[in-house]
């Protein structure tokens, strides 16, 4: 025995979405000022973009106003033109073509017995841990390139 049908897309009332109330609305601004930068971040996004009057609830023409107001802004230096973002790095080095002695691994080296170690904020390397003569790793300074020595 066939289930009975469920009801199809065509069949549905359709909702209106809920009327968005503008900010300039409902606290009674007329004129949209540039140098209000406080105003004008409310009609932006966190990469500062400006919103969408669906998203507002601006009409057409306080859009206008906001979108306009928010240009003179940016050339003003007011506002940014968009906010840099920061890209996280994978916790598993190596994977994508990745270099496996990068910058952020520290180069060791070996300190003959009973010398100090150099303070490591006067650009000199910081001693991490003895070293064997044949752990010894060379760096090229053209290249950056990790080389075993010999």
């Amino acid at each position: 025995m066939a289930r009975p049908r469920t009801r199809r897309r065509d069949d549905r009332v359709e909702r209106k979405p809920k009327k968005r109330v503008s900010i300039l609305d409902s606290e009674q601004i007329t004129y949209v000022d540039y140098k209000d930068v406080n105003l004008l971040r409310r009609f932006m996004s966190e990469r500062a973009k400006i919103r969408a009057r669906r998203v507002t609830g601006n009409d057409t023409q306080q859009q206008r106003e906001v979108a306009r107001a928010i240009r003179v802004a940016r050339e003003m230096a007011l506002l940014p033109y968009s906010v840099r973002q920061v890209t996280h790095r994978s916790k598993r080095r190596g994977e994508r073509g990745e270099r496996e002695g990068g910058p952020d691994t520290a180069v060791q080296t070996p300190v003959p017995e009973g010398a100090e170690a150099l303070d490591a904020g006067a650009g000199e390397a910081e001693v991490v841990g003895e070293v064997e003569a044949t752990d010894l790793v060379e760096v090229s300074a053209a290249t950056g390139d990790a080389e075993a020595a010999e």
